[in-house]
């Protein structure tokens, strides 16, 4: 097989998308994985609307992962509200990606990819994540910090920056 340069490579569009609250290194490996997979990667900073929750704005988020990705020249960070389907129309993509970590995502992924594509047609494709990063979540990174534990080698610098910050915040609110 004979090596071919990126710009012969038929390249797609597709969506990756979460609350990003706040983006993590697993994320990161998916997002790099989709951009080598696919070559266009929408990162979808997706919201409900109707509920002010996260403890990053929207706006906030957007711009941690737009800082995270800055690196990866195909990849754009927008923030949608509403279903992930309608993100994906409005963002004309081919495929939705989802990272996996564990058995049990598998299960509850592909119970929403069956359900969006036989609402919209867009098929998702499932990207596991490295062995190394299976573990990271959001929930615990934001624990983590809140405590004020170490989540430098779990985190992208930026958000490390920003967790910190909003931590020390909170320590002289009262909270």
């Amino acid at each position: 097989m004979s090596a071919s340069n990126d710009s012969e490579r038929p390249t797609c569009r597709v969506l990756y998308p979460g609350s990003f609250d706040p983006l993590h290194l697993g994320h990161l490996d998916v997002i790099e994985q989709a951009c080598e997979l696919f070559g266009e990667v929408i990162v979808a900073v997706l919201y409900n609307f109707a509920k002010d929750s996260g403890m990053f704005s929207v706006d906030r988020r957007v711009e941690l992962a737009e800082a995270a990705t800055a690196h990866l020249p195909h990849v754009s960070v927008e923030k949608h509200a509403g279903l992930t389907t309608q993100a994906a129309r409005a963002a004309e993509v081919d495929f939705i990606v989802k990272g996996l970590r564990t058995p049990g995502d598998f299960e509850i992924e592909q119970q929403m990819a069956q359900m969006n594509h036989s609402t919209s047609g867009v098929r998702t494709v499932f990207v596991p994540s490295r062995p190394d990063l299976s573990f990271v979540s959001s929930r615990f990174v934001r624990e983590i910090a809140k405590y004020g534990g170490d989540i430098a080698h779990l985190v992208p610098l930026a958000v490390a920056h920003a967790l910190a910050a909003e931590f020390d915040q909170h320590s002289h609110d009262g909270n």
